[in-house]
């Protein structure tokens, strides 16, 4: 696929190293930013990392007792960020203090999401904990479309393990509240009846779709794009809106055209991206290649379809070197993932985020048999 030869493509490791997460991890939790690839405890820990690397973790199939402990430190700075509210804080200092108020803002949806993850999947140790401390944070609803979807990720996980609980009521009662909000918000998008019309091959990312329509139901794609059609996916799930995982596979096979350049895929920048705005566009973060990687993963899930193993394929070759610049994203010794892939190359530095990126492709592309 692309311009990646085998070669290269031999270079991936055969398993996701977690050595470089371990490095930026200390007793307290997981630290945001690296110069290169030494941490900077100065800048302290963000529980939006921590919730994501608690995913992380909770996805590995025989986790050793160090890969344990890590867990553990992230799971208890997910349960100390949620407060009895169930809004949920996502800054620390170093010395234990907390440095924001508490709200219901992405690391909010994040925290439920690693949560679920924790309940529903991960080892035995992590669940009641995880399990009290989601269906406190379930009880609340953010007006933000992104917290809402990470919060649906979470959510679904619960409601599979099928346990007649407060926390899978409490799930069950959020897929609900957010499948709705999902619903109208396809419906209200441009477009003859919304992105559910909209299919692969139809338009292009200059004109957005059919008729020049845009089918994205914002005016520009932003961050965590892909993890929109699978909160939808997931949604879809909750009786009456099975409509939506229809429509969020077709806004994901959109989506996926628009970001694949030349063969690779380009991924939305930092800036974002609008209706007339063509790839390449920089800088590029590896946590768009991530999330575009875990809706084709959910998408080939539940559909069986082949050509969501392409997408996971392109996400795992995006970091392997197969981008708009041809240089690799992840350190192959240490399983670190670079900031940025910029114009002129790559960021050299390695922080918590980019890396939970490469992790989290390469765990995906090694569950669906693409490694």
């Amino acid at each position: 696929m692309g311009r990646l030869s085998a070669a290269a493509r031999m270079l991936a490791p055969a398993e996701p190293l977690l050595d470089h997460l371990a490095r930026l991890t200390d007793a307290r939790g997981l630290f945001e930013h690296a110069l290169g690839d030494v941490p900077r405890p100065e800048h302290g820990y963000c529980v939006d990392d921590a919730a994501r690397a608690l995913v992380v973790v909770c996805r590995e199939p025989a986790p050793g007792p160090a890969v344990l402990r890590l867990g553990e430190q992230y799971l208890a700075l997910c349960v100390a960020a949620t407060v009895p509210d169930g809004r949920a804080r996502n800054r620390m200092d170093t010395a234990g203090r907390w440095t924001d108020q508490p709200a219901l803002g992405d690391w909010w949806g994040r925290v439920l999401w690693g949560l679920g993850t924790a309940a529903a999947h991960g080892p035995p140790q992590y669940r009641e904990r995880a399990l009290t401390a989601f269906a406190t944070g379930a009880g609340r609803r953010s007006p933000d479309l992104r917290a809402t979807a990470f919060s649906v990720l979470g959510a679904g996980a619960i409601v599979g393990r099928a346990s007649p609980d407060a926390a899978t009521a409490r799930a069950t009662a959020l897929l609900d509240d957010a499948a709705r909000t999902l619903h109208a918000l396809v419906l209200d998008a441009p477009g003859d009846g919304g992105p559910g019309d909209v299919g692969p091959g139809e338009g292009g990312p200059g004109d957005g779709g059919p008729g020049g329509a845009w089918p994205w139901p914002e005016p520009r794609l932003t961050y965590a794009n892909a993890t929109v059609p699978e909160a939808m996916l997931v949604a879809g799930s909750a009786p009456g809106h099975e409509a939506l995982i229809t429509r969020g596979t077709r806004l994901l096979a959109w989506l996926l055209e628009v970001q694949t350049h030349q063969g690779h895929l380009s991924v939305v920048p930092v800036g974002g991206r609008g209706p007339a705005e063509p790839p390449p566009g920089f800088d590029q973060q590896p946590s768009e290649v991530a999330a575009t990687a875990d809706a084709c993963a959910r998408a080939h899930d539940l559909t069986g379809e082949v050509r969501w193993l392409d997408g996971v394929a392109l996400a795992r070759d995006w970091f392997l070197g197969d981008n708009d610049v041809g240089v690799p994203m992840l350190d192959p010794r240490t399983g670190a993932g670079y900031d940025g892939l910029t114009p002129l190359g790559r960021n050299d530095n390695r922080g918590a985020e980019s890396t939970l990126a490469a992790i989290s492709t390469l765990q995906q592309a090694r569950r669906l048999g693409l490694t």
